[in-house]
């Protein structure tokens, strides 16, 4: 089992100054920790200089955007490029999350336009896909999820693929604390690395790294990072407290163990 990968996306949430006591706050935790998981903060974007500076000095976590423009440049008035990311030091990039296609209308065909800008200027993009309680309801998840991914994804060569992670957040799960079970996730998590393996081989499908993401919090996610195919997990509310977070990846460093 390779090491796990811990995405915290706060969202909007936290102040100028509670955005700088959250960093310190899981920078002297994670120093009492033996650490092989990967950790990506994602704070809104006021403050991922912050963030940058702090990753630079403790070497203990990377930084990754919540979102970022489809446009290289010009009169995209508020709108944030990749080159911008890239030039603050921004290492990952969240695209595709289930709230940017419902509140702002982001299509597949727009993501995939975010995902190579994202590319280009060298920044990993965190693509997720996930289905509604309806399309589970009726079946339609691993469609639902596999259109998704053809389309915003899948267009990539292989060698262009091989520098995203795919992160599976049922729409359902999202801020309601209702988490898929285990057998759930796997079950997803496998099928979406089948449909890898078709296309790019089973090297790359095994490299791929694919996140559970959903109500994930201290609680479930050791025998959630414990499945054959979670590879670790996008966290969102519970990665507004240090402690918390910090719980979070010490699962990912059980899972390796155990497993």
């Amino acid at each position: 089992m390779k090491p796990k990968l811990i995405i915290g996306n706060w969202k909007m949430n936290t102040s100028f100054d509670e955005a700088q006591d959250l960093i310190i706050g899981i920078i002297e935790a994670l120093e009492s920790v033996t650490l092989e998981t990967g950790v990506v903060l994602c704070p809104p974007a006021l403050y991922l200089e912050i963030a940058t500076d702090h990753a630079d000095d403790s070497d203990l976590f990377n930084v990754g955007a919540q979102n970022c423009s489809e446009y290289d440049n010009g009169a995209y008035t508020g709108e944030i490029s990749a080159r911008m990311l890239a030039s603050i030091g921004v290492d990952f990039c969240i695209v595709g999350h289930s709230e940017r296609r419902k509140y702002f209308n982001e299509s597949n065909e727009t993501i995939a336009k975010k995902v190579n800008q994202l590319l280009q200027f060298g920044i990993v993009p965190v693509v997720c896909c996930g289905e509604t309680r309806e399309e589970r309801k009726a079946g339609h998840h691993c469609e639902a999820v596999e259109k998704q991914l053809a389309e915003a994804l899948f267009q990539l060569p292989k060698e262009h693929f091989e520098q995203a992670v795919i992160a599976y957040e049922p729409v359902w799960a999202i801020g309601t604390g209702e988490t898929a079970s285990p057998q759930q996730a796997q079950e997803m998590h496998a099928f979406i690395r089948n449909l890898i393996e078709k296309k790019f081989g089973t090297e790359t499908a095994y490299n791929s790294y694919i996140l559970y993401g959903g109500s994930c919090n201290a609680q479930n996610a050791v025998e959630l990072f414990s499945q054959n195919d979670v590879d670790g997990g996008l966290i969102g509310g519970a990665s507004l407290k240090a402690d918390d977070f910090v719980a979070i990846i010490e699962a990912g460093e059980t899972a390796i163990r155990e497993n």
